[in-house]
This record gives structure tokens, C-alpha cells and sequence, in this order.
């Protein structure tokens, strides 16, 4: 098992290496510069279009309902966890650094969402079907029709033994015991009742509890972040100073990694960050596919705000409540120093409120990525693939809080990075259609036709 688990990790550093990232944070430039800074220009028209999107095209849920699937699967431990681990590692210039991974990722998210709906289709249930896999095949052509199998075949394991079960389920069950001493087993009996009973719906009874859970978790947790910033405003100035100066300069965490560079700054902040909004994953255009809408650029520019939102304005809530607090100078890691910081503003209930965001993140997570699989299982196995899958998922949600192996978290960062490359290769190579589509758009919106 150690021989296995050193394989894995010496793929994993290769595979998350400084070309990965490299090439995930280029393609948000390169499509930046195509789309001459849409995300700066066009980001008040996005968030007005997330409420007030016509929503009377082809599709299976209203934008929003899209919007809030795609911010269940992203908005996760990673807003949490993922944070503390990046300040933890590269120091509050992490932060900054994660602003960088999603100002230029907004652009990558708008690109996934258009091509999303341009080049979806509709299965056998008559169903809407969209993603990587499709714009892959049905863009850049049949010969690239392995290329779009491997990314749906990449999507299914990362469902199965990436984001969608074990971290989710693992940050659940030990949260509530440490907060409220429920034992593992029940917590997990509940999760896995409720996944089930809510994923065997399908789409639409996904998008519904979403569409509730969504807001109400992101909104409690921006009111509780603010409140701690608050009780600490005479800091800001300086934590946002010292937040910009030590991405430039390197600043470690006392008890952390001494000498830290700007490097592993830059390397962790940027790394956390599109983990936690997934831009160029390519797995929230599974969900903007689904989008009641005529125009791919509109469904593209509400995609657009899922970064916003789970990065710019979350990520960025944990990020000062580490640096106000001072919790990143200690020993403390993961969501015991994101903890930490909130019991200091709010004693006890601070844990607990911390402990009800993380488990309603987690939980929205895994029913964002059971519907990202079923649609890649669909498209490589058609609709009967669809109960089976259902059934594995169902079973590794109930085994996740039991399977604490090494080797599966490796696993799990590995199958992330093959879904990201097929991905990026294809938006660079449509960027071409993003272009266009976007000016189709926007001369649309102009002329002040209605439709």
C-alpha cells in the first residue's frame, strides 16, 4: 500500500505541477485579452441576469436553478478548508494570489457556460445534455470524440472518488461529532438517506433543493464572515496590506513552513482557488447545459458570477477571517484554524455556526457531483447506465465516512487534473465561437431586441 501510495503521489506532483497550473491560469488570460476583459466590463450585467434572465429557451431549469446546481457542487470544504490550507502553506499572500486564479478564471467559467449551451443536445429521455464531452465532439469535431470519452470517463471517478463522496462525507461526520457528538455512524445514515432521496429525482428535484439550500448557506456565512470583520475593522487596512505585500515578498505562517516563498504562495493560492470555483474543471458547464435560455453568451455570463461568488466574495470571507484573527500565525491547519478564527469572535456558537456552513457546503457538493457523473455516465453508457449509477454513488456516500486511505485522496487530485486538460484543450481551440458568440450577443442586447 506505501509503494502504491508513493506512485500516486509522484503522478499527482507531476500531474498539479507548475504546467498544469500553468496552462489552466493561460487560458483564462488568453480568453481575457480575446474577450477584452468581459468579466470587469460585463460583471454588473451578469449578476442583473441571475435574477432576471428571460429563461424561455430550450432547457430543463430556470439559469438560476443552473446557476445554484454548479455553486453546490463548487462551493464546498474547499471555501473552508482549502483556504486555511493555502494561508497555512503560502502564508496570507495565498489570498491574493487566489483573487489572481479567479479574476482570470471568470473569463475561463463565462467560456465553459457558453459553449455549454451552444453545443448541447438532448438524450434519450429527452433530457438536456451538455458539457466538455459535448462541445469536445459536437465543436471540434468527431476525430476528437476519444478526447470527450476520456473527460466523461475522468468526471465519473472524480463523482465517484474525488469531490462527490469521500471529502465531502469525511468533513460531515467530523465536524458533527466534534461539534455536537453525534456519532459517525448516524450522521452518515442521514446523509446517505437524504442523498438518496433527493438524487434518485434527478435534475430537477437536485436543482430544487439547491435552489433553497444554495443562498441560505452562502448567505449565512457572508453575514457571520462580516460580523467577525467587523468586530475587527480597525485591521482591515492593515490585513489587506499585509495580504498584497507578502504575495510579493513571502510571508510564512509562525509554526508553519519557515522561509515560505513567493512561489509557494503564488503555487497554493492559485492551486486553491480553482479548486474551490473549479474554473476550467469543466464541470460546472454540465449544469449551465441544462439552462432555460436562447443565448449561449447570457447562460455564459451567469456562469461567469459562480466564481465571483464562491471565490472573490467567500473564499476572500475566510481569507481575512484568518489574517484579522491572527489564527494563521498558529499551529492549528484546515477547518481547526478556520475554527479557531470564528470561536474567537463568537465563542462556542462560533463552532457551531462554522460547523452547520461546512456541513451544508459539503452536502450541496455531493449532490452537485452525482448529477455531473450521471450526465457523463449518460453519455458514455446512455440512460440505462443511469440506475446503476445512482445505486454506486448511494453506497460510496454510505461507505465514505468509513475509508479514511491515503491513496484515495491522491486518487481523487489525479482524476481532477485529467478532467481539467481535454477541457482546456478545448477551449482554446473554440475560442474562436466564444468570440463570435459573445459579439452576437452583446450587438443583440444593443439593437434592443427582445428576443
Amino acid at each position: 500500500m506505501e509503494e502504491l501510495n508513493s506512485v500516486l503521489t509522484q503522478i499527482d506532483d507531476i500531474l498539479w505541477g507548475v504546467p498544469l497550473i500553468v496552462l489552466l491560469l493561460g487560458t483564462g488570460i488568453y480568453l481575457t485579452i480575446r474577450l477584452n476583459l468581459l468579466q470587469v466590463f460585463r460583471l454588473p450585467l451578469a449578476l442583473k441576469l441571475i435574477f432576471k434572465a428571460q429563461n424561455d429557451g430550450k432547457g430543463d431549469v430556470s439559469s438560476f436553478k443552473a446557476l445554484c446546481v454548479a455553486l453546490a457542487a463548487t462551493v464546498g470544504t474547499g471555501n473552508i478548508v482549502g483556504v486555511a490550507t493555502a494561508v497555512k502553506l503560502g502564508g496570507p499572500g495565498a489570498v491574493f494570489w487566489m483573487w489572481v486564479a479567479a479574476f482570470f478564471g471568470m473569463a475561463t467559467k463565462y467560456a465553459e457556460g457558453l459553449l455549454a449551451v451552444k453545443y448541447r443536445s438532448v438524450d434519450a429521455k429527452g433530457e438536456i445534455a451538455g458539457g466538455p464531452m459535448f462541445y469536445i465532439k459536437n465543436g471540434m469535431g468527431e476525430k476528437w470524440a476519444p478526447m470527450a470519452a476520456f473527460f466523461a470517463f475522468a468526471c465519473i471517478l472524480v463523482a465517484f472518488f474525488g469531490i462527490g463522496t469521500f471529502p465531502q462525507v469525511n468533513a460531515i461526520v467530523d465536524s458533527m461529532k466534534i461539534a455536537f457528538g453525534l456519532p459517525v455512524w448516524v450522521t452518515d445514515a442521514i446523509i446517505t438517506i437524504l442523498v438518496a432521496a433527493i438524487t434518485i429525482g434527478g435534475l430537477k428535484n437536485i436543482a430544487r433543493v439547491a435552489g433553497k439550500i444554495v443562498p441560505f448557506m452562502a448567505v449565512i456565512y457572508v453575514v457571520v464572515s462580516i460580523g467577525l470583520i467587523l468586530m475587527n475593522l480597525n485591521a482591515v487596512p492593515d490585513a489587506l496590506a499585509l495580504i498584497v505585500r507578502s504575495a510579493f515578498t513571502g510571508e510564512a505562517a509562525a509554526g508553519g513552513f519557515a522561509g515560505s516563498t513567493i512561489m509557494m504562495a503564488m503555487q497554493k493560492g492559485i492551486a486553491r482557488g480553482i479548486f474551490s470555483n473549479e474554473s476550467g474543471l469543466g464541470s460546472a458547464p454540465i449544469a449551465a447545459a441544462a439552462a432555460k435560455t436562447k443565448w449561449p453568451a447570457e447562460q455564459g455570463l451567469i456562469s461567469m458570477t459562480g466564481t465571483f461568488i464562491d471565490t472573490i466574495i467567500i473564499c476572500s470571507m475566510t481569507g481575512l477571517a484568518l489574517v484579522l484573527t491572527g489564527v494563521w500565525k498558529g499551529t492549528a491547519a484546515g477547518a481547526m484554524m478556520t475554527t479557531n478564527a470564528f470561536a474567537s469572535a463568537y465563542g462556542h456558537m462560533g463552532v457551531i455556526l462554522l460547523t452547520v456552513s461546512l456541513a451544508l457546503f459539503a452536502f450541496t457538493t455531493i449532490l452537485g457531483w452525482n448529477y455531473y457523473g450521471e450526465r457523463a455516465c449518460i453519455y458514455l453508457f446512455g440512460t440505462k447506465g443511469v440506475m446503476p449509477y445512482r445505486l454506486i454513488f448511494i453506497a460510496l456516500v454510505a461507505s465514505g465516512a468509513y475509508l479514511k486511505l491515503d491513496a484515495i485522496w491522491t486518487l481523487a487530485d489525479i482524476v481532477n487534473g485529467l478532467m481539467a486538460i481535454p477541457n482546456l484543450i478545448a477551449l482554446i481551440a473554440l475560442a474562436g465561437v466564444i468570440v463570435s458568440e459573445t459579439k452576437r450577443y452583446l450587438e443583440h442586447l444593443e439593437s434592443g431586441e427582445k428576443d
